[in-house]
């Protein structure tokens, strides 16, 4: 039975918001705290078929739920990419807006402006997605394991905020909890797409030796394009006393498999729900611990 695709927005949002389903409202969640997902992510994490998910896509975009990004010249693989609507953006008043502190940029007033903004931003968008396929390969995995379970995703925004009232201002491109019923792992993501020279990547590592001293103890995973700049960094890391887990992988690994391997061992990979991490005591100092 062909599905009714509306034109546009309705004049009445209530009525197009009466039309979202339970997996349309998680697809909302994600894209206000996540920004941006590609049809194809969108696509695994949710429905049976590309062809599917598809289709609902088109009805939340003509709905104004969702907003289709075009591709672009130099876009991740010439993709279509989803975020908030003008719906989305009304139903969810309080997701996460992506600045640059280092540029001082404010955060965008309107919904209209954060679209803007990522639409202008290849660079930005590459990286988002990259971010983003290394949590959806996770929850994908659920799907499979049903006993494993991503607790926690949170944005570089989200993670930021969170973890502020510790020292070294961390600013992870994402955050996770894992557990796989043989304990939870929390950790730290470092997406690296071989922009920047390896010292500028070791230097990150400071602040999250920092939060260690009075937080939570989470490895930080460096996530890189390949293999030769993991044995490159690998070869860095060997040289450092390191108070605290830091394991690499690359891009095409699945990241909850026995792809990631720790500086000084040789012989073997671990699986995510392998390393080793703490959430620290609960308290007010560590509001970000699951049982506080």
């Amino acid at each position: 039975m062909p599905i009714n695709i509306p034109r546009g927005p309705s004049a009445d949002p209530i009525a197009d918001a009466n039309r979202l389903t339970l997996r349309d409202h998680l697809l909302l969640d994600w894209l206000a705290e996540h920004y941006l997902l590609t049809a194809d992510q969108i696509a695994r994490a949710l429905f049976s078929s590309l062809r599917t998910a598809q289709r609902r896509l088109q009805l939340l975009t003509a709905i104004g739920a969702l907003y289709r990004y075009r591709p672009q010249h130099g876009s991740p693989g010439g993709l279509t990419q989803y975020g908030l609507g003008r719906l989305g953006a009304l139903l969810r008043p309080h997701a996460y807006h992506l600045s640059d502190s280092a540029r001082r940029t404010r955060a965008p007033r309107t919904d209209l402006e954060r679209r803007a903004r990522i639409a202008a931003d290849p660079a930005q968008q590459r990286h988002l997605t990259g971010v983003n396929e290394f949590f959806i390969r996770l929850h994908v995995h659920t799907a499979a394991q049903p006993r494993d379970r991503l607790t926690r995703w949170w944005s570089e925004q989200h993670a930021t905020a969170e973890y502020a009232v510790y020292p070294g201002n961390i600013r992870p491109d994402g955050h996770g909890i894992w557990d796989t019923g043989h304990g939870e792992v929390g950790f730290f993501l470092e997406h690296d797409r071989g922009t920047e020279n390896l010292a500028r990547v070791l230097k990150k590592l400071d602040g999250y030796r920092q939060l260690a001293s009075r937080g939570p103890t989470y490895p930080v995973l460096l996530h890189l394009p390949g293999r030769r700049r993991e044995d490159n960094l690998q070869r860095e890391l060997g040289l450092l006393q390191l108070t605290i887990p830091v394991l690499t992988a690359v891009h095409a690994d699945d990241p909850a498999g026995q792809v990631w391997a720790m500086p000084g061992i040789t012989r073997r990979r671990f699986h995510l729900h392998e390393l080793p991490s703490s959430h620290g005591e609960p308290g007010p100092f560590n509001p970000t611990h699951p049982d506080y």
